[in-house]
């Protein structure tokens, strides 16, 4: 089964703009906040489907340890060489708590999810299913709990024989952007975080997104990126398709923090989803790079605008 990406594009797009860049930036940090705030979810039904079965070679399904339970995840096996490797945490847009094929079948090249450029480059992949999604014990709680989940699978990633420790890198697109964003307001658990096409506000968001009380605003706030980003220690890359997509709740953020740890980065020669691989390639590239004692990962404006000539080599006869 694939993760729910593209049937909901127009939902999922400019979904949550124009709040938090509007309001004064919260004195609190997020972990501060959600400090003895319990989220409260109404019951949640409806048939799960088991992780599909990875090709041979390219990922394996493990279990890792969370809060919630023991959850299924694919992850790089073992290349045998002896070598510690980087690796990177990547959450699927759509559907963020389910994983499926669409993490290892190659999209075309102005759409694919499947961040398969990491791997390509040598780096070792984990894509982990979240509390409630596919066959995984616990329930969706769109962006709360999901939190503890993704911290849970690099202390797993971590321990791996083959994974450098200190190289693990954290990634996600549209809905999984947001939620790597939550994350690194959490945590400065990873090297460095890639977030593409989030939301600053996920009220926007389809309601099978939002199992929880939506006229609660604090519930909206504690899973919404826009509100707490000051608290980020470690070095984040924001990324928006300057077409198409959430670029205005890009824009929104910049303008709500002067932290210099988070940098905006539109791209404007792309969408929501054509600036991914030309972009993630990149990133492996400047990952590979990126093996000193601390992070030295920089990605800068006129970065950006080099993709766009690759892009249209792969694609001459491409249409607006």
């Amino acid at each position: 089964m694939k993760p729910l990406i593209l049937p909901l594009l127009g939902l999922l797009m400019l979904a949550g703009c124009n709040r938090p860049g509007n309001q004064t930036e919260k004195p609190s940090t997020l972990p501060e906040a959600r400090k003895g705030f319990v989220t409260k979810l109404p019951a949640q039904t409806g048939i799960r489907h088991p992780v599909d079965t990875p090709p041979a070679g390219v990922f394996q399904v493990v279990k890792y340890a969370s809060p919630a339970g023991n959850m299924s995840a694919y992850l790089s096996p073992d290349p045998k060489d002896g070598k510690k490797r980087p690796a990177i945490i990547w959450i699927t847009g759509g559907d963020c708590n389910s994983i499926g094929e669409g993490c290892w079948e190659e999209g075309p090249a102005d759409g694919d999810e499947s961040a398969c450029q990491y791997r390509k480059a040598g780096i070792m992949m984990m894509f982990p299913a979240l509390r409630g999604g596919n066959t995984n014990p616990g329930f969706k709680e769109g962006y709360y709990g999901e939190v503890e989940d993704v911290l849970a699978a690099a202390d797993f990633l971590a321990k791996q024989e083959y994974v450098d420790p200190a190289r693990i890198y954290l990634g996600g697109h549209s809905t999984g952007g947001t939620l790597a964003l939550l994350v690194a307001e959490c945590s400065d658990r990873f090297r460095a975080v890639f977030s593409f096409g989030p939301v600053d506000d996920v009220s926007g968001y389809p309601a099978e997104f939002l199992p929880f009380n939506h006229s609660n605003r604090k519930e909206v706030e504690l899973r919404s990126p826009g509100y707490w980003l000051s608290g980020i220690k470690s070095p984040v890359f924001v990324l928006e398709g300057g077409r198409k997509g959430n670029i205005e709740c890009l824009q929104n953020m910049s303008r709500a923090t002067s932290n210099p740890n988070v940098h905006f980065l539109p791209v404007n020669w792309g969408d929501h989803f054509s600036i991914l691989a030309p972009m993630n390639r990149l990133l492996a590239e400047k990952i590979l790079q990126d093996d000193g004692p601390e992070s030295n990962l920089t990605l800068t404006e006129e970065d950006v605008k080099k993709p766009q000539a690759a892009n249209k080599k792969q694609k001459p006869k491409a249409k607006e």
